[in-house]
C-alpha cells in the first residue's frame, strides 16, 4: 500500500474504509511541513509580543481569566492532557483510533494550529508504527473538542496511559521503547491543540457512513428477494415509472430491485395475475429506501466537509491574528448522525413489515409463519418477534441527540452538540437493522426453497443461496435460529452480501 499523503487534497469518507482492517502509512510532504512551520512561527511572534492568548498563557474554560507565568506554560499543556483523560467505558476500535490520529494530522496540515512540526511528526510516527492509544468510548459531549477521547490520545503521545502495539496492550512507556521512540514533550498550545477538535465525533461519522452505504445496498437486495418470494410485482420498479419522481435515491433503489430480479422464473410465473396492488412495504421500497438513501447522502456531504475542515482553537491566522472561535464544536456532525439514525431506522421498519407479511401467509400461497407443518411447527414466528423488538428499539434510539445539551465548564461551555452519542446510537441502530434484514432474508429464502422450488429464482438470488448454503438451513423446519441470524448478519455487515451481487448486477451507490 502506498503511503497516504497529508496534503491539501480533499478526502472522502470512503477513503477511510481500509483503516478498519489494516494499519496504514502516511507521509508529510514539504508543502504541508511549510504550512505547519509557518503557523508555529506566527504563534511564537504573537506570544513574544506579550499578548494574552486563550489556553496558551491563560487557564482553560471558566479558568480562562487566570494568567499563567512564562515558566509554567509547558507544564500547563501537560497538566491539561492529564486532566482531560477522564473517559470511561470500553476501548474504541483500532480502526476508529487510526482515523482519529489521521484526522488530527489532517487538521494540522492546514496550517492554522501553531504547533511545532515535531508534534505532527510524532503523530505520523504513531500512525506508521500502528501505535494505537487506548481510548474509552464515553466522555465527550462533542463541543469544546472531543475532550476526553482526545485527552487519552494525547496522553499516549507524552508516554502515559496505554496503547495497543503489535496486537498487545502495553503501558505506553513500554511500547514506545519497543518502537524506538521517546515520550513527547509538549510546548505552548500543543496540549490544547491535541484535545481541541471533532476528530472522535468525525471518526464515528465516517464509520457510520461507510456502514450506512453498505446497509442501503443490502436493504435493496433483501427487499428484492422478498418481492420475488412473495410473488409481488416487479413491474412497479420500472425505470420509466420512477423517472417522473425527482428523488435520486428513489431512482437508485428502483433500479437496484429491477436488476436483482432479472431472469427470475418466479417473477415471470405470475406476470399475468389479476392482483392489483401489493402492500406499501413491497411496492414502496424505492420510496422508503430512496428517502433513506437521500438522507444518508446529505449526511455524507456534511461528514466530508468536516473531514476537510480545520478543527482547533484558538486559530492562528495567516495575517498574524490568534482568534478564539468554536471550530471544535461538532454540531454539524451531530445533526448529520441524527439524520443517519432516522434513515437507518426506516430501513429496519419497512423490513419488519415485509417479514410480517410473510408471517400472515401470503394470499394463501405461502403457509403462515413460513412453517413447514403449521401448528406442529411455529416456523419463523419468534424470529419475527426478534425483528419487531429491534425495530421498536430503533424508534427510541432515533430520538435526536443533537437537540440535547448540558452546560459544562462552569457554564462557559453552555451549548454542546452531543455528537459522539449521536454517532454511537446510529451505529447501534445499524447493527439492529442488519439483524432485521438477516431475519427477512432467511424468511424470504425459505419461501423460495419451500414453495417455489420448481422455479428458478433470479441469478442474484441463486448467488445469495450459494454463499448461505452452509449458514442457514431453511429445509429443516423448526430449529434454534439465533446462530443462523448471526451468520447472515455477519455477511451483511462485512460486505459479503453486496460483493456477491455486484458482479451480477452493478448496484447503484449513493
Amino acid at each position: 500500500m502506498e503511503p497516504l499523503l497529508i496534503s491539501a487534497k480533499s478526502s472522502h469518507f470512503r477513503d477511510f474504509a481500509s483503516f478498519f482492517s489494516n494499519s496504514i502509512q502516511v507521509n508529510i510532504p514539504k508543502s504541508t511541513e511549510n504550512r505547519i512551520v509557518s503557523s508555529h512561527a506566527i504563534l511564537q511572534k504573537v506570544l513574544s509580543s506579550g499578548k494574552t492568548i486563550y489556553g496558551v498563557n491563560t487557564g482553560f474554560g471558566q479558568l480562562s481569566q487566570i494568567s499563567i507565568e512564562p515558566d509554567q506554560l509547558n507544564q500547563l499543556q501537560t497538566n491539561l492532557v492529564r486532566s482531560h483523560a477522564a473517559g470511561v467505558g470500553k476501548p474504541i476500535s483500532h480502526g476508529l483510533v487510526r482515523i482519529i490520529l489521521y484526522l488530527k494530522l489532517l487538521s494540522y496540515s492546514k496550517g492554522y494550529s501553531g504547533i511545532r512540526l515535531e508534534l505532527a511528526c510524532r503523530l505520523k510516527n504513531f500512525i506508521n508504527h500502528d501505535l494505537l492509544p487506548v481510548i474509552p468510548e464515553k466522555g465527550s459531549e462533542g463541543a469544546s473538542g472531543d475532550l476526553a477521547p482526545l485527552g487519552h490520545m494525547a496522553l499516549a503521545l507524552i508516554g502515559e496511559g496505554s496503547v495497543t502495539y503489535q496486537g498487545r496492550v502495553y503501558k505506553t512507556a513500554t511500547a514506545l521503547k519497543k518502537a524506538g521512540l521517546k515520550p513527547f514533550q509538549l510546548e505552548v498550545k500543543e496540549g490544547l491543540s491535541l484535545i481541541n477538535g471533532t476528530q472522535f465525533s468525525t471518526a464515528l461519522g465516517i464509520q457510520t457512513m461507510l456502514q450506512g452505504e453498505n446497509i442501503a445496498q443490502c436493504a435493496d437486495i433483501v427487499g428484492a428477494i422478498s418481492v420475488e418470494a412473495s410473488l409481488s410485482s416487479r413491474n412497479v420498479f420500472k425505470e420509466s415509472i420512477h423517472k417522473i419522481k425527482c428523488h435520486p435515491g428513489q431512482r437508485q433503489s428502483a433500479k437496484n430491485v429491477w436488476r436483482i430480479l432479472a431472469g427470475s422464473e418466479i417473477v415471470q410465473s405470475h406476470s399475468q395475475c389479476d392482483k392489483v396492488q401489493d402492500p406499501y412495504s413491497f411496492r414502496c421500497i424505492p420510496h422508503v429506501h430512496g428517502a433513506s438513501r437521500d438522507t444518508l447522502s446529505a449526511a455524507g456531504k456534511i461528514i466530508n466537509n468536516e473531514i476537510n475542515s480545520v478543527s482547533d482553537n484558538p486559530l492562528v491566522m495567516k495575517n498574524g491574528d490568534v482568534i478564539s472561535s468554536g471550530h471544535f464544536h461538532a454540531e454539524s456532525v451531530a445533526q448529520a448522525m441524527d439524520m443517519v439514525a432516522i434513515s437507518m431506522s426506516e430501513f429496519g421498519a419497512i423490513s419488519e413489515r415485509r417479514i410480517h407479511y410473510f408471517m400472515k401467509g401470503v394470499d394463501g400461497i405461502l403457509p403462515p409463519f413460513m412453517a413447514m407443518n403449521p401448528g406442529v411447527e411455529s416456523g419463523y414466528m419468534i424470529a419475527h418477534v426478534t425483528a419487531s423488538a429491534l425495530a421498536s428499539e430503533n424508534k427510541t434510539l432515533s430520538h435526536p441527540a443533537s437537540v440535547d445539551s448540558l452546560p459544562t465548564s462552569g457554564g462557559q461551555e453552555d451549548q454542546v452538540s452531543m455528537a459522539p452519542w449521536a454517532g454511537q446510537k446510529a451505529l447501534h441502530i445499524q447493527d439492529n437493522v442488519a439483524t432485521i434484514l438477516a431475519v427477512e432474508l432467511i424468511v424470504a429464502l425459505a419461501a423460495i426453497k419451500q414453495v417455489h422450488k420448481k422455479l428458478n429464482p433470479s441469478t442474484s438470488t441463486k448467488a445469495v443461496f450459494e454463499i448461505l448454503k452452509n449458514k442457514i438451513h431453511v429445509n429443516q423446519g423448526d430449529r434454534p435460529m439465533s446462530q443462523e441470524i448471526e451468520n447472515v448478519k455477519g455477511l451483511i455487515l462485512n460486505g459479503d452480501l453486496v460483493n456477491t451481487i455486484n458482479p451480477i448486477c452493478k448496484l447503484a451507490l449513493l
